[in-house]
């Protein structure tokens, strides 16, 4: 799950906000239980019980569903999220100017790609699913998912910066998720980002998401299917490559040779990683973050 700081994620920081309701989420996390069994477990009424499993499951952090037990029909609950991440207004550079170029996902230049594979756009899926010849389709332009076991993508974007301006950091955000036939939460996949040619690290993806739906995904794509990924930062800097503020690599932007006219930026989940999970990408209409892949340039001029 998925998180910032605006109202509508209010009901989840207020559902996380009592004991009582930590004991529950800790309790479902090693078994589903009935609130007689959660009541006797705390030492408490099931009225008192009943009430905050309706905060929690208004908070989407547990599901209610009917079962059959041995006095007839019972309901249980169960734990449906294992991992909650918060994300925080964007961070501001006051000492540089900055340019950001935002690309939709279908707009790459070059791919090699294997199944399980696919491209959506938010109407329809493009072409037929785990074919990567309709990775060339006329329509991936309007791909706002996309989705591959192994191979990369490559996506080029013009360099916004004039002769007279130097470039002190380059940002490139993007909400991404490992790749699974329809999903599964626990799929690791190491996946690896390139700057015109040069490796600038890997990361290892821990999920391909649907506990819950996505805040974007259209209404037509089934439950079962990813949902969402996460929200990722790449920061190369003169002092290295972060990601999400964690040293990926000692890459730094005099390594990148940032002076051409275009700027090269691959994904891929590479044939001799250790964990070929595939990756999923998302676009705008899909997922959690209204955001397709944003390039910001961060510069100063020259004295």
């Amino acid at each position: 799950m998925q998180l910032d700081i605006s109202k509508d994620s209010i009901h989840v920081y207020e559902a996380l906000a009592s004991e009582t309701r930590i004991q529950i989420l800790n309790l479902l996390s090693q078994s589903s239980m009935n609130i007689k069994e959660l009541a006797h477990a705390l030492h408490m009424s099931s009225a008192i019980i009943t009430r905050h499993i309706n905060q929690l499951e208004k908070a989407q952090l547990i599901r209610t569903e009917k079962m059959p037990g041995k006095s007839g029909i019972q309901k249980v609950s169960k734990l449906v999220v294992d991992k909650i991440e918060i994300n925080f207004p964007t961070t501001i550079y006051p000492n540089f100017k900055m340019r950001s170029i935002e690309l939709p996902v279908g707009h790459y230049t070059d791919y090699d790609v294997t199944p399980t594979c696919g491209l959506a756009s938010s109407k329809a899926f493009i072409g037929h699913v785990d074919e990567p010849k309709y990775f060339m389709d006329s329509s991936r332009m309007d791909a706002q998912i996309i989705w591959f076991t192994q191979g990369y993508l490559e996506y080029k974007v013009p360099n916004p910066l004039q002769a007279n301006e130097r470039i002190e950091l380059l940002e490139i955000s993007f909400e991404i998720a490992s790749e699974f036939p329809y999903s599964n939460n626990v799929w690791p996949s190491d996946i690896s980002f390139y700057i015109n040619g040069h490796r600038l690290g890997t990361w290892t993806c821990p999920g391909n998401f649907s506990d819950i739906r996505g805040k974007y995904t259209p209404s037509w794509w089934e439950d079962s299917n990813s949902q969402y990924g996460l929200f990722k930062t790449i920061r190369i800097s003169k002092h290295g490559t972060h990601f999400d503020g964690d040293i990926l690599s000692e890459l730094t932007l005099d390594d990148l040779e940032l002076t051409s006219d275009l700027v090269c930026f691959r994904i891929a989940v590479e044939k001799d990683a250790k964990n070929i999970g595939g990756t999923t990408i998302f676009g705008k209409g899909f997922g959690n973050h209204q955001k397709d892949i944003e390039f910001g340039f961060y510069y100063s001029e020259k004295s």
